[in-house]
């Protein structure tokens, strides 16, 4: 039988990957949109697409891991200084993380699993 909490986690990995994605197509994190730019052109974070790309995950344990490969990530999902010698402040330009309906994707697709779990279970003895 396979394991009801892999599964879950598999399934809620892709799911959280795509609407990750989805903020840099919408240009903000889940209804927050980035400070523009001080030229107002497009972030960087939309016109290049590295670090879009780079944004990778992984299962360990129980636990979802986001990665980027990208050196700036941080400094963009967090805010903070950013740049060489006096550098300057990035805003924050979350693109990654916990958002608020977050709670209910995660219990939305446990359920889906648990139920089919469970349909699998009643037709193995049926």
């Amino acid at each position: 039988m396979n394991n009801p909490t892999q599964n879950i986690l598999r399934i809620l990995k892709v799911e959280l990957h795509d609407k990750f994605d989805q903020n840099f197509s919408k240009g903000g994190f889940f209804g927050n949109r980035w400070k523009p730019k001080k030229d107002g052109s497009a972030s960087h974070l939309i016109k290049r697409g590295i670090l879009r790309r780079s944004i990778r995950s992984h299962i360990e344990g129980d636990s979802i891991i986001f990665t980027s490969s990208t050196p700036y990530a941080t400094v963009h999902n967090e805010g903070g200084k950013a740049g060489r010698g006096k550098g300057f402040t990035m805003p924050k330009r979350q693109f990654i993380g916990e958002y608020p309906g977050m709670q209910k994707t995660v219990q939305r697709l446990a359920k889906q699993e648990i139920e089919k779990e469970i349909q699998t279970i009643i037709k193995k003895y049926q």
